[in-house]
């Protein structure tokens, strides 16, 4: 049984590199058809210190995949003593999408020695890196935007502008998405998730 579109829609994610690190953010609403079934639905993930995830799609299997990443990531470091590169996770997720199903849209992202990566990963289980995606039924409105303000050149501190800008002009267009906001930075301190009055602050000062 093939995902069909109707499986990974109803979410806005974002993520993109910085010259520093990586951003990712999300809105919350999740939806069941036409219903809002949930205004605060969580779609960002911490999966290891500088790795996070966000994800579009049924959220059952949203949910079990990632603790099935995460598993797989401490697995890793107890047998190994080193962390897992960015590529093994995205080659990892890859292999459990393919394995599934798994009908899951999901941003792998963070800061391994390579420096600072972003992965968009398919429910077929194809992956590609890139330095900026989107996923979800408001991902048209949020690539606008980051088509028009994203560089190579952002530190993440004016990332977070970019990422709360795309994540906005997606909830004012999609009805799929909407209510409130979850973001993320990742540099080599490890991964921050920022609180809703730290975004209110960001928003604040756009």
């Amino acid at each position: 049984m093939k995902p069909t579109e109707k499986d990974v829609k109803g979410t806005t994610t974002v993520g993109f590199v910085c010259k520093d690190g990586v951003v990712m953010a999300t809105e919350t609403r999740a939806t069941m058809g036409s219903l809002v079934a949930n205004k605060g639905a969580d779609k960002l993930f911490q999966l290891d210190e500088k790795i996070g995830a966000t994800i579009a799609g049924t959220v059952s299997h949203a949910q079990s995949l990632m603790d099935v990443i995460k598993a797989e990531i401490a697995l890793y470091k107890l047998r190994n003593e080193k962390d897992m590169s960015l590529d093994a996770v995205a080659v990892l997720t890859s292999n459990l999408l393919k394995s599934g199903p798994y009908y899951v849209q999901t941003i792998l992202g963070g800061v391994d020695k390579d420096g600072a990566k972003i992965y968009s990963l398919d429910p077929s289980g194809s992956y590609m890196e890139d330095k900026y995606t989107s996923t979800g039924s408001g991902s048209p409105y949020a690539f606008g935007v980051l088509e028009d303000r994203y560089s190579e050149d952002l530190d993440v501190e004016e990332g977070k502008k970019v990422a709360i800008k795309a994540i906005t002009s997606a909830m004012e267009r999609d009805v799929y998405s909407g209510n409130s906001y979850r973001l993320c930075t990742i540099t080599n301190e490890g991964m921050k998730i920022y609180t809703p009055e730290e975004i209110d602050g960001i928003k604040a000062s756009m």
